[in-house]
């Protein structure tokens, strides 16, 4: 029987609902299945969901991921 605390996957999460805290940009590389080298350049490109500082740490707010996803998906289908 393990008693460290285990992680739900990010993904899983979101299907379910909204998370009560802060992506990392772990949980985004985890959620997109991209290298976390991908989910930096996308925020230095402008170009991935929007993120923001605190102190030195980077944090994606899952509201703000999920609107980028309904975006992505409506732009993608716009140009099917």
């Amino acid at each position: 029987m393990s008693t460290a605390r285990e992680h739900p996957d990010p993904r899983a999460t979101l299907r379910a609902g909204l998370p009560d805290r802060y992506l990392t940009p772990d949980d985004i590389a985890e959620i997109f299945e991209v290298p976390k080298e991908t989910v930096y350049q996308w925020r230095k490109k402008h170009t991935g969901p929007p993120g923001f500082r605190i102190g030195k740490h980077i944090r994606y707010d899952p509201t703000d991921v999920h609107a980028y996803v309904t975006e992505r998906k409506t732009a993608d289908q716009a140009a099917a």
